[in-house]
C-alpha cells in the first residue's frame, strides 16, 4: 500500500517572515480495527503497512498466539458487519478501506473472552490505555527468558552503544517526515535483523513480533529489541511475551517497566546514548569487564 506518507500544503516562516508555500511530506495516521473471529477486539491508530504483522504481534502480546501454527489466516474486510456480527465481504460491505483486519485462529486454539473488560480504543501513544487493570496486563508468557540456561545471552556495552545509530540509519520514512517511532531487532553481536516504523512505538514493536511469528521465529530468545523512545510497561511486556531477553531504549523507562523487568528477568537498558547507558534490571546479561567496580 502506498499510504505510508501523504502530501500537504505548508507555509514556511523563517525569522517571522513568510518565505515559501510548498507541499510537505507527512506520515499517514489511520485507525485500524482488529477483529478476532469476526468480533471487534481493538482499534489502534497506526501507520498503514505490515497490518497483518501488526495484528499478529498484538495477539502475541495478549497471549493469544505463540506460533505460526496458532494462526489460520488474517484478511482485510469491509467495515460493515452482518446480522450475526461477522464481517461482510467487500462486495456487500462497500469499498475496502484496508483499515479492518479479521484474524482467524487455527482449530483448537482457545479464543479469549473479548468482553467489555477491554476498552477497545487505543491511541498511537498508549497501546494499553484500554486495559481494565494492572492484573489484566500481566498476562502469562509462553516462554521463560533465556530458554537455554547453558548458553545465556550476553551482550557487550560497546555493542549496545552501536544500536541507536544503526536504528536511526534504518529509519527511512523518518528521514522524509521526522514523525515516526521505530523498533529494531538486533542479534547480540549488533547485526540488524529487522526494523519497523510507525506513529506508535507499540505498533512498531507489534510489527516486529508479528513478522517473527509469521516466519516461525518465536521465541526471539537470542535477540535485542531497540526502541526509539522511552521504555514503557507495554513495551517491556511485549518483549517478554515474544521471548526477547534484552530491551534497550534511547530514553527513560517507566517505574512499572522496571518492576516488570525485575519480575520476569528481562534486561532493561535506558538512556542508551553513545557509550553511556543505564541498566535498570537484568544486569547479568551485560558483559562488563571483570575489573569493573560499583559505586
Amino acid at each position: 500500500m502506498g499510504r505510508v506518507t501523504e502530501r500537504r500544503r505548508v507555509i514556511r516562516i523563517r525569522d517571522g517572515v513568510q518565505t515559501t508555500t510548498r507541499p510537505d511530506t507527512l506520515v499517514t495516521e489511520e485507525p485500524m480495527e482488529i477483529r478476532l473471529g469476526g468480533k471487534p477486539l481493538a482499534i489502534t491508530m497506526r501507520t498503514p503497512g505490515d497490518d497483518f504483522a501488526l495484528a499478529a504481534g498484538f495477539l502475541v502480546s495478549e497471549g493469544v498466539l505463540a506460533s505460526a501454527d496458532d494462526l489460520a489466516h488474517i484478511v482485510y474486510c469491509a467495515g460493515a458487519v452482518g446480522s450475526e456480527g461477522t464481517p461482510l465481504p467487500v462486495a456487500e460491505g462497500g469499498a475496502n478501506t484496508y483499515n479492518v483486519v479479521d484474524v482467524r485462529l487455527a482449530p483448537g486454539v482457545p479464543v479469549p473472552d473479548i468482553t467489555l473488560e477491554r476498552n477497545v480504543y487505543t491511541t498511537s501513544s498508549c497501546g494499553l490505555c484500554g486495559k481494565a487493570s494492572l492484573d489484566a496486563v500481566r498476562t502469562t508468557a509462553h516462554w521463560a527468558l533465556d530458554t537455554s540456561p547453558d548458553t545465556p545471552v550476553r551482550i557487550d556495552p560497546a555493542t549496545l552503544s552501536l544500536l541507536p545509530d544503526r536504528l536511526r540509519a534504518a529509519q527511512h520514512v523518518f528521514d522524509r517526515t521526522g514523525a515516526l517511532h521505530a523498533a529494531a531487532l538486533f542479534s547480540t553481536d549488533g547485526e540488524l535483523l529487522d526494523v519497523r516504523e510507525d506513529v506508535g512505538r507499540h505498533n512498531a514493536v507489534d510489527k516486529i513480533v508479528g513478522r517473527a511469528l509469521q516466519q516461525g521465529l518465536l521465541p526471539l530468545s537470542s535477540s535485542v529489541l531497540m526502541v526509539s523512545g522511552r521504555a514503557s510497561f507495554e513495551l517491556a511486556q511485549k518483549a517478554v511475551m515474544a521471548g526477547i531477553p534484552v530491551l534497550a531504549a534511547v530514553s527513560a523507562p517507566s517505574s512499572l517497566a522496571v518492576d516488570l523487568a525485575a519480575e520476569t528477568g528481562l534486561t532493561l537498558v535506558g538512556f542508551l546514548r553513545g557509550t553511556s547507558m543505564n541498566v535498570y534490571a537484568g544486569e547479568h546479561r551485560i558483559a562488563l569487564p571483570a575489573t569493573a567496580g560499583r559505586a
